[in-house]
């Protein structure tokens, strides 16, 4: 397998910070995006980390007429010396690749994704 190759295109403004004490999941979201596209002659490819906002989905896209879809989010914490935590990364992706399987979709690179 091909090392995955991944590109960064920053925002031009960024969020204003939350308010540490009145964080919550599903609340607050990051500046940027990571996505990626697959084919079964590239497989996992073009590889970006784009600012936040929505996608475009073709009217003929899979998941809108056969529901095969499968959404992971990470979950983020505040660490006491002030750094972020990512809790349990490489299981969230690892998690999405046993749903992959069962979904019969190709699994992820997960420490490459990891590292992006």
């Amino acid at each position: 397998m091909k090392k995955l190759e991944i590109t960064l295109r920053k925002t031009e403004t960024l969020k204003a910070k939350p308010d540490w004490n009145n964080l919550g999941f599903g609340r607050h979201f990051t500046d940027h995006m990571f996505v990626m596209s697959w084919n079964s002659k590239e497989g996992w490819h073009d590889a970006e980390i784009k600012p936040y906002g929505p996608f475009t989905l073709d009217p003929a896209a899979m998941v809108l007429h056969y529901s095969q879809e499968i959404f992971e989010g990470l979950k983020a914490y505040h660490g006491a010396d002030g750094s972020i935590l990512l809790f349990r990364p490489l299981d969230n992706l690892n998690r999405l690749n046993r749903s992959a399987v069962r979904m019969c979709m190709p699994e992820i690179p997960a420490e490459e994704v990891l590292e992006a």
